[in-house]
């Protein structure tokens, strides 16, 4: 399984970006995807997760109201479209999957991991 997020780049804040991740390999669709975020000087952090259908959905309570998690099994590729940008958001973003059937919102359980595309909010 590889993992590409793209989509990062600089952008004022109240502005909006959105987020790719491409999946290559088996079993996209049978796998809970997430993205997690990590700003200079702190650990990672979940930011958003998604059921293998889409129907459920998580969010962290600093991204809720703003950011939308989504996935299209089709193109074996899963989005977050981020709202409303603060500076508070810049990061690192990486997507990750987890091929178990629970979605969970700590890093431990995700088995694969994308490279990370970085988002910048200029004040």
């Amino acid at each position: 399984v590889q993992l590409q997020a793209s989509g990062g780049g600089l952008v004022q804040a109240g502005g909006s970006l959105r987020l790719s991740c491409a999946y290559s390999g088996r079993s996209f669709s049978r796998s809970i995807m997430g993205w997690f975020r990590q700003a200079p000087g702190k650990e990672r952090e979940f930011v958003a997760a998604i059921s293998w259908s889409g129907g459920s959905t998580y969010y962290a309570d600093s991204v809720k109201d703003r950011f939308t998690i989504s996935r299209d099994n089709t193109k074996n590729t899963v989005y977050l479209q981020m709202n409303s940008l603060k500076p508070e958001d810049t990061a690192v973003y990486y997507c990750a999957a987890d091929t178990s059937s629970v979605v969970r919102t700590t890093a431990a359980p995700y088995n694969y991991w994308g490279q990370g595309t970085l988002v910048t909010v200029s004040s």
